[in-house]
């Protein structure tokens, strides 16, 4: 209960019974609509039964909006635990609220859109950097086989290649099916169904399944790099390696991406075979296209240069996951935000990039007439 009396002296404010935060939405309008400007505020505590953080943050915002109109505030019957209590919460209260955020004028957005731009050629030279010193160590590793910590490669072979084998196995296997099926809807149209078989080999083998075996290791993987590189960094363990006198880079870097370049084209092979045996299974159950029939026309109409194709991708593929993956995880700020942060950046950048490449690819051997 809340009574005021205001005389010469100024504003008499008795509170009473039990200020509780459940209890609050019966005084909080109350509270928030009580002047006391330019007098002196005496608040009457001695009936006070029960006092919690929210209790004490009401009557301390009273007499914090008091004081900014020019009021003297005193507390009279103030018990020691409350008045401990009130003290520390009138500390936590911000003496400036805060202004408003000003609108954003044109010249802001411009100045926004250089900042971003500045910090993405910095970002972009600090990417050259590692992808050169990633380059160098390789190098190195291929120099002198034995720096390569072989118990780390094996690990990392098993994780991203011999686990992601099932999920591969049935990516390919469904796009095989989609192509098939899309296709003979396509092609039926102008009886010429029996040239599926060219469609699902010549997409697959040249494009789709190497594209999108890249595709899925970099959300699997490449995430699973940068989350891992990125923890230890938040909790000094790279900063130790160096103590140590070991080489970051040669110790986590290399493995992961020597178990790309291994594991990636065998990956996109698996994706491949998958692909062309859910394309035949739906062409057979679909068109009546026999498995036999569709061998021949595979060994006759496709050149073997469709998958050397997908097969040269593969390499340039693993080595854009690996490099960008361990790079985001290098930059990695010292928290837990950053490194969720990072580990999103990577699989985005690293899916871009992939794509952007095969695009590349697919003018260069146009280009070549291959």
């Amino acid at each position: 209960m809340i009574q005021s009396d205001q005389n010469a002296n100024g504003v008499y404010l008795r509170v009473s019974g039990d200020l509780l935060t459940q209890s609050l939405d019966t005084v909080e309008s109350t509270f928030a609509g009580f002047r006391a400007d330019g007098a002196t505020l005496t608040v009457d505590m001695s009936q006070i039964g029960a006092l919690d953080t929210g209790g004490a943050w009401l009557i301390a915002d009273l007499a914090r909006r008091a004081r900014a109109n020019g009021a003297t505030v005193q507390y009279e019957g103030l018990k020691p635990a409350h008045s401990a209590l009130l003290e520390t919460v009138a500390e936590k209260i911000p003496e400036d609220p805060g202004a408003e955020a000003e609108k954003r004028s044109f010249s802001d957005w411009v100045a926004s859109v250089g900042e971003r731009t500045v910090q993405a050629g910095k970002d972009g030279l600090s990417l050259l950097n590692f992808f050169g010193l990633t380059l160098h160590r390789l190098a190195r590793t291929i120099v002198m086989p034995r720096r390569l910590r072989k118990a780390a490669l094996v690990s990392q072979m098993e994780e991203t290649g011999f686990k992601a084998i099932p999920i591969v196995a049935l990516m390919g296997f469904l796009i095989g099916v989609v192509l098939a099926f899309q296709g003979a809807t396509q092609l039926k149209q102008f009886g010429a169904e029996i040239f599926v078989v060219e469609l699902i080999s010549i997409s697959v083998l040249r494009e789709l399944g190497i594209l999108l075996t890249a595709i899925i290791v970099a959300g699997r993987s490449g995430s699973a790099f940068t989350a891992a590189i990125g923890s230890m960094k938040v909790q000094e363990e790279i900063d130790a390696m160096r103590t140590l006198g070991l080489d970051p880079v040669e110790v986590l870097v290399i493995p992961r991406v020597v178990a790309l370049l291994i594991m990636l084209p065998i990956l996109g092979f698996i994706a491949d075979i998958a692909a062309l045996f859910g394309g035949g299974l739906m062409s057979w159950i679909d068109l009546g296209v026999s498995p036999g029939m569709f061998i021949t026309r595979l060994k006759e109409n496709t050149g073997i240069w469709h998958f050397a194709i997908g097969m040269i991708k593969a390499p340039f593929f693993a080595l854009v996951i690996g490099v960008i993956a361990c790079w985001q995880a290098m930059q990695v700020k010292g928290s837990a935000q950053s490194v969720g942060q990072r580990t999103t950046a990577s699989v985005v950048q690293s899916i871009f990039l992939v794509i952007a490449l095969d695009a590349l690819f697919s003018i260069f051997f146009s280009v070549l007439g291959v």
